[in-house]
């Protein structure tokens, strides 16, 4: 079956920077997208970068030139291990950050991500 397993999150203090990794695997990752959602304490879940097949990717507006995202496809398609780069931290980005995976689209907007991880917390210390 597919698994998603997150790791590399921790407690950082502003202005630092952390990676997260996914390690992905049980299903064709040539044809998937991947993201990066997070959800801080009371909140709802968010997305925060998504890379698709083509290795288009989308931020959100609060992420944009902070936070990277990337990708490693195994030769045998099967596996697939994401990063997210998250550079210049701040107090706001505390939450716990879940990978997730789903059919590749063009239009970012269309992917339903059904496959998800069980997330890493990441606390940013002012």
């Amino acid at each position: 079956q597919v698994q998603l397993v997150e790791s590399g999150g921790g407690l950082v203090q502003a202005g630092g920077s952390l990676r997260l990794s996914c390690a992905a695997s049980g299903t064709n990752f040539s044809n998937k997208a991947m993201a990066w959602y997070r959800q801080a304490p009371g909140k709802q879940r968010d997305m925060v970068a998504t890379i698709i097949s083509s290795g288009s990717t989308n931020y959100a507006d609060s992420v944009k030139g902070r936070f990277t995202i990337s990708r490693d496809i195994f030769r045998d398609n099967a596996r697939n291990t994401v990063y997210l780069q998250m550079n210049s931290l701040k107090p706001e980005d505390t939450a716990v950050y879940y990978c997730a995976a789903g059919i590749s689209r063009p239009d970012i907007t269309l992917i339903r991500f059904n496959y998800w991880g069980q997330g890493t917390p990441v606390t940013v210390s002012s």
